[in-house]
Order: C-alpha cells, then sequence, then structure tokens
C-alpha cells in the first residue's frame, strides 16, 4: 500500500515521503480501514508517539495522521460493533502507524459508524477538532448556560467548532485570531471579536473559561482573565500559573465512540459545521506539515476515492 513515512525525527518534514509499505498487521480487537480521508495535526512530528511506540522503542518508518474517514474492509478476532463494508470514522492510537496510508489498523472501539449522507472530507475534520472541542469546554470546563467563554483560535479546526458547541450550550463567546479570522469567526456566532495582533486582550475582562489552543504569552496572559472559580482549559502546553481562585487544566483529547456519533448528528442536522480547508492529495501531505504554514479551517488529505 501507498503511505506518508518518517523516517528521521531530525529531518522533520524533509525526512517525510511517499513510499510503500507492507499491508497493516490485524491484531485482535482491530479492523482495518480503507481510509478515504485524513487529518493530521502539523505538531504531531514533535509528538513522541509519532517516533516510539509504548514500550519507547523507536517504531520508524512511521506514518502520521490520527484522524480517519473510510470503510471498514477487514474485521479482528473479537471485534464487535462494526461490520464489513461499513463506513467509519474516528481515531487511530498515538503509538501506531495512523492514517497517512491506504489502509491503516485501528482498534475497534476508536471508531464511530458514518452516516451516508456525510462526506468523508468533512468526517476526517471531525475526530481530533470536535472531540477536544467537546471535552474541552464541558468534560475540562464545565461550560454551562448563561456563561463567558473566551475561544482562542476561533476560526481554527478546534476553534470554530468550539465556539457552535458552546454557542448551542447557551454560553456568550468571545473569540480570538489574526484580522483574516475576523469574518469567519463573526459567521460562527461569536459575541465579539478579538484581534490578537491590533487590539487588548486584556479589554475583554472576566471570563468563566478560557479555551486556549496557543500557548505561550497568550496562555500566561489569559490566566488574569479567569473569574473566581473559573477555569483555564488547555491543550498547548501545561500552564505555569494557576489562575487566581480558579484552576487551570492541560489534556490531551481521548477517543469516545458515543461523542463521536453524537458529532455526527449534529452535522447531520446542520447544528454543527466543520470549517474544511485545502483538502490535498496523498502525494501532496508533506507539503501540509511545512513550519510556520497557516491555512484557515482544517486541511483535510484526501487518500483514496469512493463512498
Amino acid at each position: 500500500m501507498r503511505a506518508i513515512t518518517v523516517r528521521d525525527r531530525a529531518a522533520g518534514v524533509e525526512g517525510m515521503s511517499l513510499t510503500e509499505l507492507p499491508h497493516p498487521h490485524l491484531a485482535e480487537n482491530d479492523v482495518i480501514v480503507r481510509v478515504h480521508a485524513s487529518g493530521f495535526t502539523p505538531g504531531e512530528l514533535a509528538w513522541p508517539g509519532t517516533w516510539t511506540d509504548r514500550a519507547g522503542r523507536d517504531r520508524t518508518p512511521s506514518v502520521p495522521g490520527h484522524e480517519l474517514s473510510g470503510v471498514v474492509s477487514e474485521l479482528g478476532y473479537g471485534t464487535t460493533g462494526l461490520t464489513l463494508g461499513q463506513r467509519v470514522f474516528g481515531l487511530t492510537d498515538w503509538t501506531r502507524d495512523g492514517s497517512l496510508a491506504e489502509y491503516t489498523a485501528v482498534e475497534a472501539r476508536n471508531l464511530a459508524p458514518l452516516p451516508a449522507d456525510i462526506d468523508h472530507t468533512v468526517a476526517a475534520a471531525l475526530p481530533i477538532s470536535g472531540l477536544t472541542a467537546w471535552q474541552g469546554l464541558f468534560d475540562h470546563g464545565r461550560l454551562a448556560a448563561g456563561q463567558t467563554v473566551l475561544i482562542h483560535g476561533a476560526a481554527g479546526g478546534v476553534g470554530s467548532i468550539a465556539v457552535q458547541l458552546a454557542r448551542e450550550a447557551g454560553a456568550r463567546v468571545v473569540g480570538t485570531g489574526r484580522a483574516a479570522d475576523r469574518e469567519t469567526a463573526l459567521g460562527l456566532g461569536i459575541d465579539a471579536f478579538v484581534d490578537l495582533q491590533a487590539d487588548r486582550l486584556e479589554d475583554v475582562g472576566e471570563v468563566d473559561l478560557v479555551f486556549d489552543v496557543i500557548g505561550g504569552e497568550i496562555q500566561e496572559r489569559s490566566v488574569a482573565l479567569v473569574r473566581a472559580g473559573g477555569t483555564l482549559v488547555t491543550i498547548a502546553s501545561p500552564p505555569p500559573v494557576q489562575p487566581r481562585n480558579g484552576r487551570a487544566v492541560f489534556f490531551v483529547v481521548e477517543s469516545d465512540r458515543a461523542r463521536l456519533a453524537e458529532l455526527a448528528q449534529r452535522v447531520r442536522d446542520g447544528r454543527l459545521r466543520p470549517i474544511v480547508g485545502e483538502v490535498r492529495s496523498l502525494e501532496e501531505a508533506p507539503v501540509t506539515f511545512g513550519p510556520g504554514r497557516r491555512a484557515r479551517g482544517k486541511t483535510i488529505i484526501r487518500v483514496t476515492d469512493g463512498q
């Protein structure tokens, strides 16, 4: 099969290439998915799991990409809940070969059925961004109706979904980004937009929840905006300082089949619209990992064609 592989951590993006790999091994409770579309996180090349397995052993050449949408082509021993030929979407394991390949092995529990009326390119934009947004807002941030949430990167893959979920939950939403993101963020229904390059973040005032996807200075300045009893939730890096009379939470997204199904239903109902940016071919995937590259919405790799 064809796959994008990384072989040398020091080489970074330059070490990515389109290669031929053996068909993936089918373990107990696994399924093999013929991948139609894949999503990824540009920072994956810095993750330990991209280079080593759970025991810390080198596993290169490895296949990046951890979001997928496709069709079940094989069932492993003990697999339940999925059938051959079924359309599915979800997350691959952080320390196993990922979704930038024509076929990949995934634990069945990490996949959810994909309704026939959702395109694979849309579904591939949902797993990490959708689950991260949900878990950050509600599981860790405990967002409730009537509260105010500050969402950094409101026009990005995670931020845009977080905005829509927060609005549906009855929260007041303040979004941040660059000037070019303003119209996209306002179109999602935010109540106010902060241009991080031109506006004063401190003018936002106190909020019940900060959802941070940026880290660094922006995260540090956001700590002071959390009101008593509030929360700063981040996926960027562990906060060095806790909010006064509040709390800070750093988390890594976890797979959740039931929640994936709920997100898919929201897409079908028109209540949730993932912002799909560029759609590239598998051959073009290495270009999309380029350092400093900014693209609006979620970049998706079309791996194979089909329904």
